[in-house]
């Protein structure tokens, strides 16, 4: 279970580094660029008059109040110091004894393999052609007619319950 929630954390972690490079990467790009020339009148098509902007009037927003501060606490006993640890001297590294030279013995050589003469294959013989025999014809089956099912079936669950 830990490994399963893990793996979604990692690819969870993995979507959002790609679609935050990706979408970085965009704005990096469209800043970059140089604005595209207007396009050219179009012989035929009036021109379309820009609306005039409205100007927004200036808001006078109330001021913002004080943030109050909080009274000391009478009731809260002070922070306790951290202690400190006392410096621990540690014994010296032992040095790591070397491993002496070992002279290996030469490697043996690998023999060749001859190179032999393969006997030629033998001729495969050929298969005869055999004729079968015809398949036998499949008779033709009637079968009786479906029955009928009627549209009305009574259901158990559905009749009325009974009078008492």
């Amino acid at each position: 279970m830990a490994s399963a929630s893990a793996l979604f954390a990692t690819a969870l972690v993995m979507a959002l580094m790609l679609a935050g490079s990706s979408t970085s990467h965009a704005a990096r790009h469209l800043a970059d660029t140089t604005p595209a020339a207007a396009p050219a009148a179009v012989p035929g098509i009036p021109a379309i008059p820009k609306p005039p902007v409205p100007t927004v009037p200036a808001a006078a927003l109330p001021p913002m109040p004080a943030v109050p501060t909080m009274p000391a606490a009478a009731g809260m006993p002070p922070i306790p110091a951290v202690p400190t640890v006392p410096a621990v001297t540690v014994p010296p590294m032992p040095t790591v004894p070397a491993v002496p030279a070992a002279t290996l013995p030469p490697m043996p050589a690998v023999p060749t393999v001859p190179n032999a003469a393969l006997p030629p294959m033998p001729p495969m013989p050929a298969v005869p052609k055999v004729t079968l025999p015809p398949i036998p014809a499949v008779p033709k089956v009637t079968l009786p007619p479906m029955p009928s099912i009627p549209s009305a079936v009574p259901m158990p669950f559905l009749a009325p319950p009974p009078s008492a």
